[in-house]
This record gives C-alpha cells, sequence and structure tokens, in this order.
C-alpha cells in the first residue's frame, strides 16, 4: 500500500509569519512562525503569544503563491486548540424532534396600537394532551443531547488515551536504543521478520510475535541500523511508542505505517 503524500517542506518560513486557513479554533491571533519539523509534526509558534504547537503533517495543505497582505498556509481539516493540542474539529447538530399532532407555527401578527383585550381561556382535554406531548418532546430533546455529548466526550478520551488490551506486554521493555538483536535478547527470535522502504528511504522491519499478538516495528536510514520506533497489536494498533527528542512521541507516526 503507498504511503501518504508528505505535504510540502516549510524550512523557507523560517523568518517569514504566515496565517493558517481556515484558522486553528480557540487560538485568538493567526500569525505564526516556523520552527522546525520532524517525520510526522512540524512545529509552529504564534507571533504575539509566544505559544508554541506541533501539527501532525497530515493536516498541513498547500502554500499560497503569493504573500499580500499575508503569506497562507492550507490546512486539510479545520483544527482546534485544547489541551495543549490541535484537533480535527467536528461540528454537531442536533434537530429539536417535532411532536406528533403539535400545531403549525402561528404566522406573524402585526402589531397592534392598542393593547389587546383580555379574555379567559379554559384549556380543554384536547389542548391539555398537546401540552404534555409537547412537553415530552422537549424532555426527550433534552435527553438526547446530553447523550450525545457524554458519547462526544467518551469517545474523544479513547482517542487521546491509547489503551493496552494484550495480556503479554513485554514488548513495555523496549526502547529507543533497542535493535534488532537487542530485541531478539528480549522478547526472543520472531516467527516473522519482513521488511518495507517507506517515504525518504527510510526502511522498516517488522518483527511479528503471532502467538503473543503484537509486532515489534523498527525503523531506520540504512538496513543494517534499524532502532525500536513501536510496536502494533494483532489489529495493528499502536500499543507502545518511544518518545522523540524534538518532544511528543511516535504514536502518530506509528498510526500512519501501513500494514505490511
Amino acid at each position: 500500500m503507498a504511503s501518504p503524500p508528505i505535504p510540502p517542506s516549510l524550512e523557507h518560513l523560517v523568518t517569514r509569519p504566515f496565517s493558517f486557513y481556515p484558522p486553528i479554533l480557540n487560538v485568538e491571533h493567526n500569525e505564526w512562525l516556523y520552527r522546525r519539523a520532524t517525520w510526522s509534526e512540524i512545529l509552529v509558534v504564534n507571533s504575539k503569544s509566544g505559544e508554541e504547537i506541533w501539527i501532525p503533517r497530515r493536516f498541513v495543505g498547500e502554500v499560497s503563491c503569493i504573500d499580500d497582505p499575508v503569506l497562507i498556509v492550507g490546512l486539510t481539516r479545520e483544527l482546534e486548540f485544547k489541551g495543549g493540542a490541535v484537533w480535527p474539529y467536528q461540528r454537531r447538530v442536533l434537530s429539536m424532534p417535532v411532536a406528533v399532532g403539535a400545531p403549525a407555527a402561528p404566522a406573524a401578527v402585526p402589531p397592534r396600537e392598542s393593547p389587546a383585550p383580555i379574555v379567559a381561556i379554559r384549556l380543554e382535554s384536547n389542548d391539555r394532551r398537546i401540552l404534555k406531548l409537547i412537553g415530552g418532546a422537549l424532555a426527550a430533546a433534552i435527553l438526547l443531547c446530553i447523550l450525545a455529548m457524554n458519547i462526544g466526550r467518551i469517545a474523544e478520551l479513547r482517542q487521546r488515551t491509547p489503551v493496552y488490551t494484550l495480556s503479554d506486554q513485554s514488548y513495555l521493555d523496549l526502547n529507543a536504543r533497542d535493535d534488532y538483536f537487542s530485541v531478539v535478547r528480549k522478547l526472543g527470535t520472531p516467527a516473522l521478520d519482513r521488511w518495507q522502504t517507506g517515504s525518504h528511504a527510510l526502511h522498516l522491519r517488522a518483527l511479528g510475535y503471532p502467538d503473543r499478538k503484537f509486532t515489534v516495528i523498527l525503523m531506520g536510514a540504512d538496513p543494517d541500523h534499524t532502532a525500536y520506533i513501536g510496536t502494533m497489536d494483532d489489529h495493528w494498533r499502536p500499543v507502545h511508542s518511544v518518545p522523540l527528542p524534538s518532544g511528543g512521541t511516535t504514536f502518530a507516526l506509528l498510526r500512519q505505517i501501513p500494514r505490511f
């Protein structure tokens, strides 16, 4: 499977301020400076607040050809800043259900020059029934809104926090200094040993342990010098990663590696 295209290099923006489009939500000032980049993320700093933010490369689009009045760097998704990181923004629209048998909305009434006369109103049984239906519909809509908000929060927490479900977690002893031979010393000889060349001629090596239901991933520029970057479970989902020298971890990189 072909790897996703890498967005254009931004090294030429080191001394040139630019703006994101669409702007990142929850950030008041949309003017940024480029700092540095890793294989999977770029680091930018807000020119007004000085706050630094890591943005995954898959969200970075094209750079505008002109810079008048300001240079524009496109984003492939609308992002929001919260919890010290950027996340794809999802707009949730909930429609209020219409009660069965509810009357249509009355037409607009022109203003009266004098107050309307007060008329005594008597609620018949049908009117009471309609009011009960409207009240029940409103209560159901409020309950659905609360449930939708809770479900959204649970889904967001699950995306942020990797859940380890493997019974054998011997891969937790591995770190970024481990190569093929140290992995074999700690875990034993793998049942499967596969290679793949990724972007920028980076070599990926997958050491499979089917009986333990996980695969150890090594990466390096030279096939003879690869190092541990993380572990995938039996469904090819990252369950362990290592920290990067520039900040963050290899978790985002592991999610972009196709099964091989």
